[in-house]
């Protein structure tokens, strides 16, 4: 009779079936075991070099922040008519990173998608990582940040002016805080078992404080499972309209003006494809390199790996489509300072911004029709970074290079980016990073629970298996 191993060697060399989504023979105190090392076992020098480069990131762009406050918005290279420069342009880059979350936790959830549960972990986390990057760029955009309460509608005799709720740049302010705050909720709640299943394996007293009041008494009775399984429910629920919502109403912030180049209708699916794209290259990125360092490749295996490619293939042609319709519909409305915008793009002050952001986003994906390249990790990784790099030009593009040339030629600028904006944009990268590298050492990085219940081969009796885990009755097949 087979063994599992050589099962599961031959499915993966058959084209003809499917990959299981846990390999290696595991049983649930086996995944326990893998998941619980990382949190567990000695950190590696990597992760210490890596949180060490991050930290002084993120130092530099707190810094930065002050600067900028002490000096104010001309340490930018922000001008008129340039208004919107690198923040407004990190600010849509880092929402957009934050959507894959959301669409596989919540909508795959819904649609009862199983190989989301290796992944979903990495996304959540990453979703709300994004959002906190993300809010802080049209936080000190502002101007005078000290004075940020003027943005609510307090009743006051000091405020002549009160916000304007017919603008989309206020409809942001709650869209983004509503995506925050219910995909946080999402992630915590969905997170809860694998807490408590820390808590009762770690050794160290803080840790397991912490993971105690983190877990909320979690004792993993049916009952306790009940309303878990209904309040994962609901959320993916709440959750999942978000996903069109927020990079639509992020959209509006261009597509309400009448500026040529952004007054378009196609701009809030646009956005929203756009924004699952790189919200799933970053996905990859993230993804690869934790599967490698840590060993994960029997609960992440190369089909997630190639489902996440082909969502890549699909949403990097709808984004492709997307760029041409731009200049067909320019074309064939026949307003001429739209089809200058579009012309100006592809030809004009920055067409190296317009090439680069095609080259990763239309072309370099199309390397996933082969499944040499869907089931190659490291050529994953590589097309992953252009993503990244073309979804960021994208924005750069759509922002920048439509405000330098707008209707009157007596108006046009060019805009000059300074060191400033270059390295908060750095800076950024830095407080994402030493938020994920934190969660990858205390979190569960792998949602354990959901990955044992796609398990069809669960061996009925292990002495590793802890309190949480379930067995069957049922005899093994092999």
């Amino acid at each position: 009779m087979a063994t599992v191993n050589e099962v599961i060697d031959t499915t993966i060399d058959d084209p003809g079936n499917r990959t299981p989504l846990v390999i290696g023979g595991h049983s649930y105190g086996s995944v326990t075991e893998l998941v619980c090392r990382i949190n567990e076992s000695k950190t590696p020098i990597a992760w210490y070099i890596s949180f060490a480069v991050a930290l002084m990131t993120l130092g530099m762009f707190v810094s930065l922040i002050g600067y900028l406050i002490l000096t104010g918005v001309g340490v930018w290279g922000n001008n008129n008519p340039v208004y919107w420069g690198f923040p407004i342009v990190n600010f849509v880059f880092w929402v957009g990173i934050g959507h894959a979350g959301t669409l596989i936790s919540a909508i795959l959830f819904i649609f009862r998608q199983n190989w989301r549960t290796s992944i979903n972990r990495f996304a959540e986390a990453m979703t709300i990582f994004a959002v906190a990057c993300a809010g802080v760029f049209p936080g000190v955009h502002i101007g005078r940040v000290w004075v940020f309460y003027w943005l609510f509608p307090i009743p006051s005799l000091q405020l002549s002016m009160w916000p304007q709720f017919r603008s989309p740049l206020l409809w942001d302010v709650f869209a983004v805080s509503t995506y925050a705050t219910v995909s946080a909720i999402f992630w915590y709640t969905g997170m809860i078992p694998d807490l408590a299943t820390l808590r009762d394996r770690t050794k160290n007293p803080i840790l397991r404080i912490v993971y105690s009041v983190l877990s909320l008494g979690w004792t993993g009775s049916a009952r306790k499972w009940s309303r878990y399984e209904k309040a994962y429910t609901l959320f993916a629920a709440l959750a999942a309209p978000l996903v069109l919502s927020v990079h639509t109403i992020v959209s509006f912030d261009f597509a309400v003006s009448q500026l040529p180049g952004w007054h378009t209708t196609i701009f809030p699916p646009y956005f929203v494809a756009g924004a699952v794209f790189s919200g799933f290259g970053m996905v990859l990125t993230l993804m690869i390199p934790a599967r490698q360092i840590y060993g994960l490749q029997d609960v992440v295996t190369k089909r997630h790996l190639e489902n996440v490619c082909k969502i890549l293939l699909a949403t990097g042609m709808m984004v492709g489509y997307a760029y041409a319709m731009e200049f067909f519909i320019a074309w064939y409305g026949g307003n001429l300072a739209e089809q200058f915008a579009f012309v100006n793009r592809a030809f004009g002050l920055t067409p190296w911004a317009y090439w680069i952001m095609v080259s990763c986003n239309v072309i370099s994906p199309q390397l996933f029709w082969f499944k040499v390249c869907r089931t190659t990790p490291w050529i994953m990784f590589v097309v992953s970074i252009f993503v990244n790099i073309g979804m960021w030009f994208e924005r750069f593009v759509i922002t920048v290079t439509s405000l330098q040339r707008d209707f009157l030629p007596s108006s046009w600028a060019e805009f000059q980016p300074t060191w400033v904006d270059y390295l908060m944009f750095v800076g950024s990268f830095g407080l994402f990073f030493t938020l994920f590298l934190l969660f990858v050492r205390f979190g569960p990085i792998v949602a354990m629970a959901e990955v044992k219940s796609v398990m069809p081969h669960p061996h009925q009796h292990d002495a590793n298996n802890i309190h949480g885990d379930y067995h069957t009755d049922e005899p093994d097949d092999d």
